[in-house]
């Protein structure tokens, strides 16, 4: 099968590119510029993997080259990944924001109507807002209550999908992942930013002192591989077309578990390491809680997450070393 991944030089990405090429497949991706940021994807790939992938330089923005590419190569499917997903900078550019989730994403919807490639949309958790502290579970048909504006860029093209779906102009569905994280992980993301300043603390480019967010929040955090695989079961399985599906584990802590976990990996005792609240590091508005419910998921796939937590602190952290060494 032959599969075009948008966002492929973001987090997720370079880990379903690697999943895809183990599995067989042909596998091309997007890039904005032919400045050789491609090669970032050796964090995850190796050189042979990424000699394998066939690179597009462009803008999805560009409805011509867009489509242009689209009808060039007839992919079996699509996976759309790319995304302004930073939540803190969705505050202080929601045009930014709009625009790379909103209008790039019409652009490529519309590249593909009338098409038999099918389509997987990457929503994602923030869509519900802060409602399960409320309404507890969150499923599927939890209604939509973004809370910042990359949550609402994200709930428009969710529901966009659905209705273009729904009127027989689409084969695609969504996938709306909650927290996860692993190699690969900005450093601007929370549990990401604790592995990266532990790292520069045991490579001695940093004094002992963690600058850490609100870790009393309340998150179920999987690993971006198992992520990624419950997007490719989704893909394969036809009966997927026109349905959501939330991505996510079962096991809730506070965000204070996972920097827990990130300490007892390095190389430092628990009380070597001096936590500090750096306020730039609080969104204007958070989210207390967030569980969802992948029933969906499971019953049509199969999934399940294979990779324990301890595993994924233990490898972004040794992400971290090798990337700063």
């Amino acid at each position: 099968m032959k599969y075009l991944i948008t966002g492929i030089t973001g987090f997720a990405g370079p880990n379903l590119a690697k999943l895809l090429l183990e599995e067989g497949h042909e596998v091309h991706g997007i890039v904005r510029t032919a400045n050789g940021r491609e090669t970032d994807l050796l964090d995850i790939l190796t050189l042979e993997e990424l000699d394998a992938i066939k690179f597009h330089y462009l803008d999805l923005k560009m409805y011509h080259s867009v489509s242009k590419l689209l009808d060039a190569e007839k992919y079996d499917g699509v996976f759309h990944l790319a995304a302004q997903s930073h939540p803190p900078t969705s505050f202080k550019d929601p045009i930014l924001t709009w625009e790379e989730n909103v209008n790039a994403s019409v652009n490529l919807i519309t590249a593909l109507e009338g098409t038999k490639t099918r389509f997987m949309f990457c929503s994602t958790s923030e869509v519900y807002g802060d409602t399960c502290k409320d309404v507890g579970l969150l499923s599927v048909d939890t209604p939509l209550a973004p809370s910042n504006p990359y949550g609402s860029s994200k709930a428009a093209i969710d529901l966009y999908v659905q209705e273009r779906t729904a009127n027989g102009y689409l084969d695609g569905f969504v996938t709306r992942a909650f927290s996860h994280t692993g190699p690969r992980r900005g450093k601007i993301f929370s549990i990401s930013s604790d592995a990266y300043q532990i790292a520069k603390m045991q490579l001695g480019l940093q004094e002992p002192v963690l600058k850490v967010g609100n870790l009393q929040t309340e998150r179920v955090v999987i690993d971006v591989r198992d992520c990624v695989n419950a997007y490719y079961l989704l893909m394969l399985n036809p009966d997927s077309k026109g349905k959501v599906f939330n991505v996510c584990g079962d096991e809730v802590h506070k965000m204070q578990h996972y920097t827990d976990l990130l300490i007892k990996s390095s190389k430092f005792e628990y009380d070597e390491i001096k936590q500090e609240i750096y306020a730039p590091f609080y969104r204007p508005i958070d989210i207390q809680v967030q569980i969802g419910d992948s029933k969906e998921l499971k019953e049509l796939t199969g999934w399940e997450p294979k990779i324990s937590i301890e595993q994924t602190m233990e490898d972004l952290l040794n992400y971290w070393l090798k990337k700063l060494s």
